[in-house]
């Protein structure tokens, strides 16, 4: 089954998963429990982009402090690295399951937490434990879905959960537009959370535990039992001879290793199976966050406002538009992964990713430059020293534009006659922003009115339907079968570890990056690291379809190496 270091794999997709789990609907009962803490993952990521809009407007401190909006959005992802590494020992120590109730609990308590919160340090601190649930499911579902599947259609099963992470941030858009009109908004949005959290807790009592863990554990009958629900009567005595051989040759070597939490690390990473699947489980993830994914999820609302569409509420249902797109995408990866393979999927989900973000940087750029002018005497239309302080001090006031008086931290209050004509620079309080909106006009805090903003929702949509078939589900699947069974929640923990790491260092500095350089140079800075990543997939990261994890870890021994590194043989 492996040749070249690269795992062949009978065509199979969407079509056999729905054959397989129609005749045994346990395993769809397993795949959809779990994948319940995906949508859990999508709802707490994706739900702050639009409750920080509100919690800005009761919260002024906030609404001026830039490191307070980042700290918000971000303490889940800081929770979310060390609830990985908690849950890569829990996985290992107490079960999938246990991890997996683990995570419910936190995520319910930070739910609550948010949604009584009367200052701004308790929205942070419930994000924190919302987060240490986020980062122990992110790698936990994946991990129980892949160990509860069949090799052939493990991929389109372990896609439900990144499906279901779509669903949820989708489904976080809704319940933010929904609330908007309601009063308490973010605090609505934010505690909705804590429903699913109950109901997946509630569903896990009910279910086996992982059986490789079984197994894993000496637990041999019940692990052989659920595996008899799982596999064809004819398939089961081959799944559970193979599992024992892998099983016991794990045990000998733990024997020569040692018990010690020490010696079993460094047996870990002085293993070459785990390394090779470590170069490969840390590269996807890496590049998955480097691609600029959640500054989208988490900051979608603003980029909207940056291509000059200045109201909540229309920012907030743009999104629907495409997070929709993103749940499509997954569904898209559930027909293919099994088909086409993870490693292709990735590859040139990437290419397409790179393309979008040079189109939106390229209209950023253009939106920047053709930006509305600044009129003078605009201004004298509100109250006195309304005028931006930094624009009456600038050396040449003429050359300012829209995009000129947001940098220096101002509102442009947009004429009345047509939106892209010169209008007003206002220093920005709130006092001169209603001034602005009760004369009919339109005040832009964010982003400037444009004739090519439009083009930037498009590129937006196709960004997300390029990331989410291949690079949006595919980092999990693969993370959730390339590591020996005994250093699985350990491979996969790290990984996750490193995916959460990668997605703090983005999503805290991209409003900072954004006033630096610029949203149009922030795009084209996420459009050179995809190229990175490109490289580095293509260099380490081998095919995993239809494999058997006994098949995957034979294939790290050998090495991988894509064809485009391999040395021709020599003409004789």
């Amino acid at each position: 089954m492996v040749e070249g270091g690269v795992g062949q794999a009978d065509k199979t997709g969407f079509t056999e998963c729905w054959k397989t789990t129609w005749r045994t609907p346990y395993i769809m009962k397993l795949a959809l429990s779990a994948g319940i803490g995906g949508l859990l993952f999508g709802y707490d990521t994706g739900v702050i982009s639009g409750a920080l809009l509100y919690i800005k407007q009761d919260f002024n401190v906030v609404d001026s402090e830039t490191w307070l909006q980042e700290a918000i959005v971000s303490m889940t992802v800081a929770g979310a690295i060390f609830g990985a590494g908690l849950g890569g020992w829990l996985n290992d120590r107490f079960g999938r399951r246990i991890s997996i109730l683990v995570a419910d609990v936190l995520f319910f308590v930070g739910s609550i937490v948010m949604a009584v919160a009367v200052a701004p340090w308790m929205i942070i601190l419930g994000r924190i434990f919302v987060g240490f649930g986020v980062g122990m499911v992110s790698m936990t579902a994946p991990l129980y879905i892949s160990e509860a599947s069949p090799a052939r259609i493990r991929g389109a099963l372990v896609s439900i959960n990144g499906l279901l992470i779509a669903v949820g941030q989708f489904l976080a858009y809704v319940i933010n537009l929904a609330f908007t009109r309601t009063p308490g908004t973010w605090r609505w949005m934010l505690g909705a959370a804590g429903l699913p959290a109950l109901v997946q807790f509630l569903l896990m009592l009910t279910l086996p535990e992982s059986p490789r863990w079984l197994y894993r554990q000496n637990k041999v009958e019940e692990a052989q039992t659920i595996l008899k629900k799982i596999y064809p009567a004819n398939e089961v005595y081959e799944v559970i001879n193979t599992l024992r051989i892998s099983v016991e040759a794990a045990k000998a070597e733990e024997h020569v290793i040692g018990d010690t939490m020490m010696q079993k690390l460094k047996g870990a990473f002085r293993n070459v199976v785990v390394q090779r699947g470590l170069y490969a489980g840390v590269t996807v993830q890496v590049a998955q966050q480097f691609s600029g994914i959640n500054t989208v999820m988490y900051y979608s609302p603003m980029i909207v406002q940056f291509a000059g569409f200045a109201s909540n509420k229309t920012a907030m249902a743009l999104l629907l538009v495409t997070s929709g797109l993103n749940a499509l995408g997954s569904v898209v990866s559930m027909f293919f992964i099994d088909r086409a393979g993870r490693r292709k999927m990735m590859l040139i989900s990437m290419v397409c990713i790179i393309v979008c973000l040079v189109g939106l940087s390229v209209v950023f750029w253009h939106a920047a430059i053709l930006a509305p002018k600044i009129n003078p005497s605009e201004s004298t239309n509100f109250a006195a020293n309304a005028t931006c302080p930094s624009y009456t001090s600038a050396a040449n006031p003429a050359s300012w534009n829209c995009m000129s008086c947001l940098k220096a931290e101002c509102g442009f209050c947009a004429s009345k006659a047509n939106a892209r004509s010169p209008g007003a620079c206002l220093a920005a309080t709130t006092e001169l922003e209603e001034a602005c909106r009760a004369q009919g006009r339109t005040f832009f805090k964010d982003g400037c009115p444009s004739k090519v903003g439009f083009i930037a929702i498009v590129l937006l949509g196709m960004y997300i339907v390029s990331f989410s078939p291949g690079m949006g589900t595919a980092p999990w699947v693969v993370n959730s079968e390339i590591y020996p069974l005994r250093y699985r929640g350990f491979g996969g923990g790290l990984a996750a570890m490193s995916n959460w790491i990668s997605n703090l260092i983005v999503s805290e500095t991209f409003l900072t990056l954004t006033r630096s350089l610029g949203t149009a140079g922030t795009f084209l800075l996420f459009a050179g690291f995809c190229v990175i990543g490109l490289v580095c997939i293509h260099a380490f990261v081998p095919e995993t379809k239809g494999l058997p994890f006994e098949e995957v870890e034979k294939m790290l021994e050998t090495g991988f190496k894509p064809k485009s590194f391999r040395r021709k043989p020599q003409p004789v």
